[in-house]
């Protein structure tokens, strides 16, 4: 994983699709890191009632990308953009090496997709919109750094309860 820093609004970044990019490279960095720095038995278990497990995140966080993006904004067909859930939730039979590896690969391809489109364009037609008109790359963008800096204060509190890293520290409560 590369280290990338928090995109601190002081930084002058003239180009807004830049700026949207940094903050989600910032903020799916943090959700692996606050992943890998688990044990491998915590990655895969859950201390929550709900029961996700850390692991079942960042799949359904690759597949978010996927889905607003590929599918959506750009009408790529899918066969099954929903395969991160299973039975009404999320689902992964996947390891952090291998889900790490999908995510910085999605992390690729949504670079391109953004880089290659205006932030005022807007998306295709197809079934990701369920019958509304499409959005906006600027919305698109904004609504995944959104979800992922929600996912990432939601690894925040599983990994305080599992092992007591909080914030951007990944070590025990002193």
């Amino acid at each position: 994983m590369a280290e990338t820093a928090f995109p601190s609004p002081t930084i002058p970044i003239s180009d807004e699709r830049q700026v949207l990019l940094g903050y989600l490279d910032f903020f799916r960095e943090v959700a692996l890191a606050k992943v890998a720095g688990m044990a491998p038995k915590d990655q895969t278990a859950s201390p929550l009632a709900s029961g996700w497990t850390p692991l079942e995140l960042l799949n359904h966080l690759r597949h978010v990308e996927r889905r607003w993006l590929e599918w959506g904004f750009c009408g790529v067909p899918m066969s099954d953009p929903w395969a991160d859930h299973r039975d009404h939730r999320w689902h992964t039979d996947e390891d952090f090496a291998e889900i790490s590896a999908q995510l910085e690969r999605q992390a690729v391809v949504s670079r391109r997709v953004v880089e290659d489109h205006g932030l005022d364009e807007v998306g295709q037609p197809g079934e990701r919109w369920d019958g509304d008109p499409p959005a906006t790359l600027r919305r698109v963008l904004l609504h995944l750094v959104q979800e992922y800096a929600r996912h990432c204060g939601h690894l925040d509190i599983v990994r305080e309860m599992v092992d007591g890293a909080i914030g951007e520290d990944t070590g025990p409560l002193q």
